[in-house]
């Protein structure tokens, strides 16, 4: 490379990613392939609109790849072309949520979805996002006692709130999620469903968890977590007589971008691919199985784990009180100079600031890949427990 400051900054992120403990539930390592295409010379072309509807010339190949794209996201999940549309043009997660918004809610509506502080996301329709200064965020929690979500009590909220669509998805929420429950209260209350999978596609993919799309009228999923893939995002959108893959397409482009990033598309179909395979179903399964003995481990020591457990890649870590009365951002910061990468992360009723919440979040999707087992869940427990309760 000519440029010899970037590469640098290159090798040195290499070698960091190489020798830390990586237990940020929302990033993955991808395949050389995944690199490879991300690279290729898809980043030249400039093809905005959709295959077969452009607005340039020259996209005979680009059109073959992403209605490729969109026939693998498809079989992946199990989907028939003749009942979803999935649109692979969204930069990332956020702007994927707030195209189906824009399609389906009217300007003020309400957005019925998680509270932050328990485990939902800005883009749910927290008043800090766009999502919650263009409409109203009727927000959801768990139960102060089990730390799950209570599903009579979020029907008594949509019965009461008449929301215009209700989101079930969650980016610090580490037990399963019931679809069917959440598509009965959506009924009832006449509300869309979306389900935003983000944290969980990989696990779904590998059928570890169970799918939404029985259920969801719209599925948003970013595709750089559990998923495997680069930094991008999807919608998949069921097609009915309200023609809703036609008002979030026309959300989408030209509502709120233009040409769709083509090298990132390209490796999102690897990654697709990759889903696909028995050994990416294997990788799901374990893990799954490391966070639960990543989970199950730290209790043993004595540490309270939020909700008791996991079901999935992630688990929150109550290390204010319930560990050794450190903040997250202490913990985190003392965990980084160990060498093992977490977030901070607010628990459930947190009384401490956001900026120094109670909490660390965990995941095992990244540690997986690099082939950890359950052995080395044990030992990073150990490193956590030998780093946060004594001072050095």
């Amino acid at each position: 490379m000519q440029d010899k400051m970037i590469e640098n900054l290159m090798r040195a992120e290499r070698a960091r990613q190489k020798n830390a403990i990586n237990l940020i539930a929302s990033e993955n390592y991808v395949s050389d392939d995944v690199l490879a295409a991300l690279g290729s010379e898809f980043t030249n072309k400039y093809a905005e609109g959709y295959p077969g509807k452009r607005y340039y010339g020259g996209n005979d190949v680009v059109d073959k790849l992403e209605s490729l794209c969109q026939d693998r996201a498809r079989k992946l999940f199990g989907l028939n072309e003749s009942e979803w549309r999935v649109n692979v043009q969204p930069l990332s997660g956020s702007p994927a949520n707030l195209a189906v918004y824009f399609a389906l809610v009217p300007p003020e509506g309400k957005i019925m979805g998680m509270e932050l502080s328990h485990g939902g996301h800005l883009t749910h329709g927290h008043k800090v996002s766009a999502t919650g200064k263009l409409w109203k965020q009727v927000s959801y929690g768990v139960d102060k006692k089990t730390e799950q979500l209570d599903y009579d009590h979020l029907a008594k909220i949509a019965k009461k709130e008449k929301p215009n669509i209700i989101v079930a998805g969650f980016t610090a929420y580490p037990r399963t999620i019931d679809f069917e429950k959440f598509r009965k209260i959506a009924d009832n209350a006449r509300a869309y469903l979306m389900v935003d999978m983000s944290h969980i596609a990989g696990l779904v993919a590998g059928g570890v968890h169970p799918s939404p799309f029985s259920y969801a009228d719209v599925v948003t999923t970013t595709t750089h977590k559990t998923l495997r893939g680069p930094r991008s995002a999807m919608v998949f959108i069921r097609k009915d007589k309200r023609s809703l893959d036609d008002l979030i397409d026309k959300a989408i482009f030209p509502g709120l971008q233009g040409g769709p990033h083509m090298n990132t598309i390209a490796a999102v179909a690897v990654a697709l691919k990759e889903a696909k395979t028995m050994a990416f179903k294997k990788y799901a399964r374990q893990t799954t199985a490391n966070a639960r003995v990543l989970a199950k481990e730290l209790a043993t020591y004595g540490w309270r784990i939020v909700s008791g457990g996991t079901d999935n890649h992630l688990l929150l870590v109550d290390v204010w009180q319930g560990g050794a009365g450190v903040g997250g951002a202490e913990a985190s910061e003392r965990l980084e100079k160990a060498g093992i990468i977490v977030n901070k992360n607010t628990i459930p009723f947190d009384t401490r600031s956001p900026a120094d919440p109670s909490g660390i979040r965990l995941g095992t999707a990244a540690e997986t890949t690099r082939g950890a087992k359950q052995k080395d869940m044990k030992h990073i427990a150990r490193v956590i427990e030998n780093t946060l309760r004594f001072k050095h």
